[in-house]
C-alpha cells in the first residue's frame, strides 16, 4: 500500500518531541490519523468538530482533500 507524503500538505507539521513526531494538523496537537480513524468509524466532519475543540475546519477539509487528491496520482511501484 502506498503512503501519503505528508511533507507535502501544506496544513500538517510533524515536530519531533510533540506527540512523538506524529503528522499534526500544523499548529495543533491533532494527528492527522485521528483525523481518519474517526472518520473510518463512522464520524463525520461536523462530529470531528464538536469532538475536538479548537480545531479549524478549512484546516481539516484541506487534509482530507490532500489525501483525496494524493489517490488520483499514478501509484510509484519498486521495480
Amino acid at each position: 500500500m502506498a503512503t501519503l507524503d505528508w511533507s507535502q500538505c501544506p496544513d500538517v507539521e510533524s515536530v519531533p518531541g510533540r506527540v512523538s513526531g506524529a503528522w499534526v494538523l500544523k499548529g495543533t496537537r491533532m494527528p492527522v490519523a485521528a483525523i481518519f480513524d474517526n472518520l473510518a468509524a463512522g464520524a463525520n466532519i461536523d462530529d470531528i468538530m464538536e469532538w475536538f475543540d479548537g480545531l479549524d475546519r478549512e484546516q481539516v477539509e484541506a487534509v482530507i482533500e490532500f489525501a483525496v487528491r494524493s489517490l488520483d496520482k499514478a501509484p510509484a511501484y519498486a521495480p
